[in-house]
This record gives C-alpha cells, structure tokens and sequence, in this order.
C-alpha cells in the first residue's frame, strides 16, 4: 500500500492522519537513511492506533520504550537493519532522558501539579512521558531535546520551590499501581456487564457510556455494548478511569461468571 492508502484506512480523523504520517516518516527515515529514529511520547490510544498502522505495514523493526518497564507513555523506535535494541538501549546519550525534582518538607503537590508547572514552560505533552511522584520528589520522563529547556526554566511546582537534577534511568524509583480488587459475577461477558460490575454502576449505564463514545477496550474505542470481554482486557472510561481483568475464572453454582477485575484508584 502507499502512504495515503495506509493513512486512509488507518485515521479515523485528522488528528490522527497527522500522528500516522510522523510515524511513516520516522520509519522510512530508519529504513531509507539507515539511521535510527523514533517518535515524540504517545499515549495508551496513541501507541494502540500505531501498532494498528504497522500492522498495515508488515510489521517493519520497532519497538516501544518509555524509560522503564510498564510505562504508560512511550516511544516508538525504529531501528536501521544494522543496530540491535539493546546496542540502542545502552547508548549514555539516550533519546529518553529522566529528571528528578526534589520538593520542600511541607509540599504536597501531585500529579496534576507538577504537569501544569510543565506545560506553563511551554513544553508540550509529546515531549514529556511519566510522572512519577513520590514522597518529597517526583521523577519525570522526557525527551533528551526538551532536558536543556526544563533544566534551565523548570524552578517550582505552584507555591514550592524544587531541586532538579538529571538522574540515570535506572535510579527511576516506580511504585506499583494502586488498585482495588473486585471480585464479583456477571451473566455474560458482554462489554457492558463487565464494564458495570469494574466501574460499580448499572448496566443501563455503562450501555450508555459506551454508545456515547466513552470507553475504549485495549485502548482502542469501542461503541458496542454487546462486544466479548476476554482476560486481560484493558476497560478505560473517560471521566471513571481504568479497569483490567484479571481473571475469568468459569461458572458459579448459580450459572454465572466469576471475575477478578482489577480497578486502578
């Protein structure tokens, strides 16, 4: 397929027709020039429409990086047929890049707090991935070309001073997710029942989250309440949050599905 063939049956809109042909870009850059190459941060939805587009293309040599495992944010890298991952991995000047701010005692700002301080520098989110936000600290992936920026203008989070300082990836302090686990039943897998029983709301209700657009299974939106809701799923909903299941565990006594759902607080 040639480029605009791919675009338009990857796009569902503008926005996304603009992201897909950056990353068109970056790989003919990895395969033509020869060298490597790799896109700006991209969120959970972002990087499921990539994979998507590259799909449509064979599944060229990429793979995806956000600083440490499980980062939600990540990059998409293409490699040249001469460099391996790790060779790319292990090299001191990286494209991801991670600072560490240090907070007063008496702060408490949270994750909101610090990105607002950031995008009030002028940086955009694609340049930013995780922020990880710890007792009297947070850590902040960005890219290697926005570090001089922060460095030099990044000086508070609202009313508190910090101390900054670049940190190797590896001094990354991540705690687990936290999450409530929910152990419940449904009547079927549909998108809906489990969407009700992960979110704690009627079913009526989550069918009309999800025909208004609301939901996304394995990031990607769905709009049909009767879709087949496997293990391991990911259920996010705009304005409720992020649900996975766990596990599907067979029948009960009583005929119905047993499933531990792992919602994030």
């Amino acid at each position: 397929m040639t480029k605009t063939q791919l675009l338009d049956k990857c796009a569902r809109d503008g926005e996304q027709r603009v992201l897909l042909a950056r990353v068109l870009d970056k790989l003919e850059q990895a395969q033509n020039r020869g060298v490597p190459a790799h896109t700006a941060f991209l969120s959970p939805a972002e990087q499921a429409c990539v994979s998507d587009l590259l799909n449509a293309c064979g599944h060229p040599r990429h793979f995806v990086f956000g600083g440490f495992e499980g980062a939600e944010r990540q990059i998409c890298v293409f490699l040249p047929d001469w460099q391996e991952q790790e060779d790319w991995l292990c090299d001191p000047e990286g494209a991801v890049c991670a600072l560490r701010a240090a907070f007063p005692k008496d702060a408490d700002p949270n994750h909101r707090d610090v990105l607002g301080a950031l995008m009030g520098l002028g940086i955009t989110r694609e340049k930013l991935g995780d922020i990880l936000v710890g007792e009297g600290r947070c850590d902040v992936l960005c890219l290697a070309d926005a570090t001089p920026i922060l460095r030099s203008q990044w000086e508070s989070v609202g009313r508190w001073k910090i101390k900054l300082q670049e940190i190797p990836l590896s001094a990354l302090e991540v705690k687990p997710p936290e999450v409530r686990v929910i152990r419940d039943t449904v009547a079927t897998l549909r998108l809906d029942a489990v969407l009700s029983s992960g979110f704690s709301t009627s079913r009526g209700k989550a069918a009309d989250l999800i025909n208004a657009g609301r939901v996304m299974v394995n990031h990607r939106e769905c709009v049909k309440p009767d879709r087949a809701v496997a293990q391991g799923d990911v259920l996010t909903c705009r304005g409720l949050g992020k649900c996975v299941v766990k596990e599907v565990l067979g029948q009960s006594r009583k005929g119905r599905i047993m499933l531990t759902i792992e919602r994030y607080i």
